[in-house]
């Protein structure tokens, strides 16, 4: 089949990893000049389909066309998509943390002034193009120091300069405010305006809607659906949303009520008194009732991640913490899941995870309860699994299926179904509990909160998502600058967004 010379990508791909087909002759067709959106649930196989186009990963048949030249994918490769105009930012990075954004941006070609690598021209180039289109960046500053939000800019920035025409982002908007999200959004939709084709992975289809030309929907491997105008690039489609929606499940979403009130019981479940950690985080007090959902809302870098870390001890920290009315403040973090507290941390690989360990063992850590305290009972290892498996649909549905395998949703699962399922919950702490996770599970994670705190634990959701903030939380509290600035509850969160914001950029007190 020959591809038209105005698709940017033609392809259709199959890719196995062992006996199990992730994508079995799966459709991509992109126009140039175009937003096109990739959805589907996790394990649907977008992931790697993108990895595919960008040489990244390789495939086991089908066909492959970059800009109307044919291509074998079995022999494709990152160098070679990247020399034909092919950039791509993966949903958790690929940059060395411990070298500065320019460095990264130069790895594989480096500019060299005998004997010295020169790195003054690239640097500058990089913070004028950042600044041109919107996504600033400080090409000098350490990798591992920016939050999520600044290294995805930096990694837009680096791919742009090397020349990419046809750009892949992989679950861009998972890490970002909703501030920074409108403004990612419209840097996308100038870029296609000027001639660049984007391809971008995501779940939140009011993002598909607001920026998409046309979408490809994937399900079990398979393309299953295109939407959106055949007509020239530029001629915005109407995009049905619940349509999408139903092709990514295969059926209609259940609807989701928002809570009508708080609980009647006034008992502590988390106590936070004058919590502080360096200059990051700088004397918090709250307090989390039980049966209460709280949230946590901030633009990343604003002190999130320590109150979280200080929460579950893994940070040094001064001030007090109470579980269920007991200081746990000198408490070891085994200690302190000990005593009741459950903590999904908003980096799985990182802090939630053996990647090389199986979906059982992942399910199984720390968790005397399940293992037996001296010998491990393989069989309730297993008979563990296996319920939650059913209970987040995990996928593959197979308790010894290796984590590193699975997608990043079905991995996210598995950090919430082990933590949620401790016996005697009292406190929850949920940082960033649905990023990178489709619809159907954002609904079931958001069922196994909820009933956390129907059982009585308090659960405190931080998250850079407005919207699940205020679908999910009685009560939602505002950091900035590591200090808390404000809270809403009630009738108060009705329509509350711009409030919001004004709060998380401090423009809430400039004003008064």
């Amino acid at each position: 089949m020959q591809s038209c010379v105005d698709d940017v990508i033609d392809a259709e791909l199959t890719k196995r990893f062992g006996v199990r087909e992730v994508l079995s002759s799966a459709k991509l067709v992109v126009r140039a000049g175009t937003v096109h959106a990739l959805v589907g649930e996790n394990g649907a196989g977008k992931s790697t389909l993108v990895k595919i186009v960008a040489g990244i990963l390789r495939a086991d048949g089908g066909r492959l066309a970059i800009a109307g030249k044919a291509i074998d994918p079995a022999r494709w490769t990152r160098i070679a998509a990247r020399a034909a105009g092919v950039g791509i930012v993966q949903q958790h990075g690929a940059s060395a943390g411990t070298l500065s954004v320019v460095e990264n941006a130069v790895l594989g070609v480096e500019p060299i002034r005998w004997p010295l690598l020169e790195l003054d021209e690239t640097a500058a180039q990089l913070r004028d193009l950042g600044a041109r289109i919107g996504l600033p960046v400080e090409p000098h500053a350490q990798t591992d120091t920016l939050s999520l939000g600044a290294a995805q800019r930096a990694e837009i920035v680096a791919a742009l300069h090397h020349g990419a025409r046809l750009l892949i982002l992989d679950e861009p908007t998972a890490v970002l405010t909703p501030i920074e999200v409108d403004g990612l959004l419209a840097t996308l939709r100038t870029l296609a305006g000027e001639g660049r084709t984007i391809v971008i992975v995501t779940h939140k289809l009011d993002e598909v809607r607001a920026v998409a030309d046309e979408v490809t929907v994937l399900r079990a491997g398979k393309t299953v659906a295109t939407f959106g105008s055949p007509g020239s690039a530029g001629e915005r489609a109407h995009l049905e949303v619940a349509a999408i929606a139903k092709a990514m499940v295969g059926a209609d979403l259940p609807v989701v009520e928002q809570l009508a009130a708080p609980p009647g019981d006034a008992t502590e479940a988390l106590g936070l008194d004058n919590v502080a950690v360096g200059r990051e985080l700088t004397g918090v007090t709250l307090s989390v009732r039980r049966g209460e959902l709280v949230g946590v809302a901030g633009v990343d870098g604003n002190g999130q991640r320590e109150l979280a870390l200080a929460i579950a001890g893994l940070v040094r920290c001064t001030g007090r913490v109470r579980i269920d009315g007991r200081d746990v403040s000198a408490a070891s973090p085994a200690r302190r899941l000990a005593a009741g507290l459950a903590h999904i941390p908003e980096d799985r690989l990182r802090g939630g995870l053996l990647l090389g360990a199986t979906v059982a063992d992942n399910l199984a850590l720390g968790r005397a309860d399940v293992t037996g305290r001296w010998l491990i009972d393989r069989a309730a290892v297993r008979r563990h699994a296996e319920a939650r498996i059913a209970e987040l649909d995990i996928r593959p549905a197979e308790p010894d299926a290796l984590v590193r395998a699975m997608s990043g949703g079905n991995q996210q699962k598995v950090v919430v179904a082990r933590e949620l399922s401790r016996p005697g919950l009292h406190a929850v702490i949920a940082s960033q509990p649905t990023r990178g996770v489709d619809l159907g599970a954002v609904v079931r994670i958001h069922d196994r909160l909820r009933a956390a705190a129907s059982a009585g634990a308090g659960v405190l959701v931080i998250s850079a998502d407005l919207d699940e903030l205020l679908a999910l939380c009685h009560r939602i509290v505002v950091v900035l600058r590591g200090k808390l600035v404000g809270e809403l509850d009630g009738a108060q969160l009705r329509n509350a967004r711009a409030t919001l914001g004004a709060m998380m950029t401090g423009a809430a007190a400039s004003a008064s």
